[in-house]
């Protein structure tokens, strides 16, 4: 029976942690969100949700970009989706590899 009980209070304090951390990755990104609308046209900010849809982790990277401008003083205006399009090319630019056949 003391077991169990054990096996209860374990679970339990198991589940509270998972809530809580639920609750902080959910303002953490709340904030981020709120950051970006500051820092972003309402297109610019369209387009970075869809790619936080579609890629997550381009999406921390960017937030973290716009961020590092802001605190930089390189931002003066309110970014653009173009702009912001600029970045994400800049951002996942691969160089085309190319096949080069040499004939005996």
């Amino acid at each position: 029976m003391a077991d169990e009980e054990d096996e209860e209070a374990r679970y339990q304090k198991k589940m509270r942690k998972r809530v809580t951390e639920a609750i902080k990755n959910a303002q953490m990104e709340q904030q981020k969100k709120e950051i970006m609308r500051q820092f972003l046209d309402a297109k610019a900010y369209e387009r970075l949700m869809n790619i936080r849809i579609s890629n997550y982790e381009l999406y921390n990277q960017l937030v973290g970009m716009v961020v590092s401008l802001a605190q930089g003083n390189r931002i003066s205006s309110k970014i653009t989706e173009e702009q912001l399009m600029s970045i994400v090319q800049r951002m996942t630019y691969k160089k085309e590899s190319t096949i080069e056949f040499k004939h005996k």
